[in-house]
């Protein structure tokens, strides 16, 4: 159990951004702030919107309307509002030759976009769209790696009022072409490839081999990333490219704004069975939650460098753009591996640009802790204010090594979890308040969170639903087209109540979330996360990662099965036993695991979120669902010839 704990300075607490909204109004804690801003939720997200003094061409007339039901709720009413001018206008006055974008690729060539080269960049983009037919309401597809075309697609599709839907860099053209068929997209933005591991991934080629079977897409952006050929010959499409769109000739577009509650994207999120869902996001909404998530949680102000080791296709990647840009910050992009050529890549990152916030996952961090402290220590990371952290639980010893070890325990984790369909966080620690190893701390400010049982009724000190008892900004508008998919997915469980499909636990008012629903294990009547036997296994030295899942039982319901990835040159010998006997004396002895499978590799995302239902798929020789967004896909396969092996051996 770790007894390691944040505690920010009274420095720290004065200038913070989250001190500065509550002193504005006679408030002194965060505790009390979190209670203000569910008490009125609407008075939450106008101070919010004041503080942050984020822009509306027209002003709104109420925060709030729920006439349409909790389901349906109506933001920002009668305003009218455009991203560009929030992220990107608003800032060329105050100092328009302040860097963008920072982007650093694999092969550690740099490049680097002012705000104000930014927006003409982004006017010119926009022209060139609406040239191609593009308008208002059409959906236009982002297939691109962590690139600034990336993020100038992103605003220049917004500032015209069309629809973003940002595909992950890694998927392949069966996935594609799901996504382009359920949002009808008209235009796609695809990069001709990318650099991951010193190799290239023709990402075009996927694209053309998708279009086959997507009638819908009229027109297709290159952009010459890599320098591969590109053949859409036989495609019904007209093919341009960036550098086209983009020309010094072009008239830069005049924007104008939109309804607040117009949409701006579609998040799409993969599921076991059925197709993925489209979480529809809008333009005020999305952009004033993801404003606040990082003027609050992660503290940025104008001048910051803010880098989150992701991809433009989770929500994560529009989460960091908007939101870096609403506070007037840098935005680093990374386009490759975290470690290559080494473990210390990340630190480099850090070093080199200054970073001030550095967003990782905890199975990155699981994955670096093999870096020799002495290398570490000759990287200079005295830039970095805030860590940030979202998509899985953390490890204590992990967590640890990262906040304790490495940083000294000089700067705040902001575990923070949400979901595409939040559009940000329902929980996250503030830089204000003391933070215990693995803590989430609480519910984010505006977000009235709690933890239910069965029944419906809070719940403390035990495994329950995490649910939301109110609306917010960024909650999706529904699944695009779909309307009782979304009421069955989200409002079915408890009338009246969002319910996310995620398992959490409150002690002591330290918030924890121990995996999705569907991957928490029921032994024996029994419910056990996936993080509690993992947080074990991790601790012995010879584990590099772990993934623990329920397999069927006659006697207990559910028996848990462990995956484990052995460290570069660990002795494997017997460990196997060793992990069962360190789950039965750190879990209990019920828990202890029916077997214990060494592995090569676990199926992860590319944002190093390991895949526990396609372990779990794989182990009982299942169906593993929609893998395209796996970053390694044939780490399923593997796991399912070696249990099917062993167990005909």
């Amino acid at each position: 159990m770790s007894t390691y704990v944040w505690n920010p300075t009274p420095g720290y607490i004065e200038n913070a951004n989250v001190t500065r909204l509550a002193r504005a109004h006679g408030i002194e804690s965060i505790d009390e702030l979190r209670r203000r801003s569910t008490d009125d939720v609407s008075w939450y997200w106008d101070a919010a919107v004041t503080d942050l003094s984020i822009p509306f061409s027209t002003p709104y007339e109420s925060v709030l309307d729920l006439s349409g039901g909790a389901e349906f709720p109506d933001w920002f009413v009668g305003g009218t509002f455009n991203a560009v001018d929030a992220c990107i206008t608003r800032w060329l006055s105050d100092d328009g030759d302040r860097a963008a974008i920072v982007h650093e690729a694999e092969d550690g060539s740099v490049r680097t976009i002012t705000y104000r080269e930014l927006a003409e960049q982004v006017g010119r983009v926009a022209t060139g769209l609406t040239e191609l037919g593009v308008g208002e309401g059409d959906a236009v597809a982002l297939y691109l790696p962590m690139v600034p075309e990336a993020v100038v697609a992103c605003y220049a599709a917004a500032g015209i009022g069309a629809i973003l839907v940002p595909l992950f860099s890694g998927f392949a053209a069966p996935a594609i072409a799901s996504r382009l068929n359920d949002a009808q997209v008209k235009a796609v933005i695809v990069a001709d490839g990318t650099i991951r591991r010193g190799r290239k991934i023709a990402m075009a080629g996927e694209l053309a081999e998708a279009l086959a079977h997507t009638p819908s897409v009229r027109s297709v952006v290159v952009v010459e990333n890599i320098g591969e050929a590109i053949d859409f010959a036989d495609r019904d499409v007209t093919v341009t490219t960036w550098d086209a769109l983009v020309d010094a000739t072009v008239r830069p577009y005049e924007f104008r704004p939109f309804p607040a509650m117009q949409t701006l994207m579609l998040g799409y999120t993969s599921g076991t069975t059925g197709k993925p869902k489209g979480a529809v996001h809008t333009h005020a909404g999305f952009t004033i939650k993801v404003a606040t998530e990082v003027a609050y949680s992660f503290d940025v102000n104008a001048g910051d460098t803010f880098c989150w080791i992701t991809d433009m296709g989770w929500v994560m990647g529009p989460l960091a753009a908007f939101g870096a840009h609403a506070n007037g910050a840098t935005l680093m992009l990374y386009e490759g591996s975290p470690d290559v050529p080494d473990t210390c890549r990340l630190w480099d990152l850090v070093q080199r640009h200054g970073i001030t916030v550095l967003g990782v996952s905890p199975t990155l961090i699981r994955a670096l802790r093999s870096t020799p402290l002495t290398d570490i220590a000759d990287r200079d990371l005295s830039s970095v204010r805030v860590l940030g952290s979202t998509g899985e639980p953390w490890d204590p010893d992990s967590y640890d090594w990262l906040a304790e070890t490495v940083f000294d325990s000089r700067v705040p984790v902001i575990n923070f979890s949400g979901g595409t369909e939040v559009g940000g966080s329902f929980l996250a620690p503030y830089p204000v308040e003391p933070i215990p190893s693995c803590s989430l701390g609480g519910p984010s400010l505006g977000m009235d969170v709690d933890v239910l049982d069965d029944n419906g009724n809070s719940l403390r000190g035990s495994i329950g639903e995490l649910v939301c008892r109110q609306p917010w900004p960024a909650m999706t508008r529904g699944v695009w087209h779909d309307r009782e998919r979304y009421l069955k997915s989200y409002w079915s469980t408890f009338p009246g109540i969002w319910c996310h499909g995620d398992y959490a636990r409150v002690d002591d008012g330290q918030w924890y979330i121990l995996g999705r629903s569907d991957d928490v294990m029921n032994v024996a009547g029994k419910r056990l996360a996936p993080a509690e036997v993992e947080s074990v296994l991790t601790t012995h030295p010879a584990v590099a990662e772990a993934a623990a899942v329920g397999i069927p039982d006659p006697r207990k319901g559910e028996s848990v099965w462990v995956f484990w990835v052995p460290r570069p040159g660990a002795d494997t010998e017997g460990v196997s036993d060793e992990l069962r006997r360190l789950v039965a004396a750190g879990v209990g002895k019920p828990f202890a695991p029916a077997k214990v499978w060494t592995v090569e590799a676990l199926p992860k995302t590319r944002s190093a979120k390991i895949l526990r239902r396609a372990v779990r798929a794989a182990a009982i020789d299942a169906d593993p669902g929609d893998l395209s967004g796996a970053e390694n896909p044939e780490a399923v396969a593997a796991i399912r010839d070696l249990v099917r092996r062993t167990s005909t051996s």
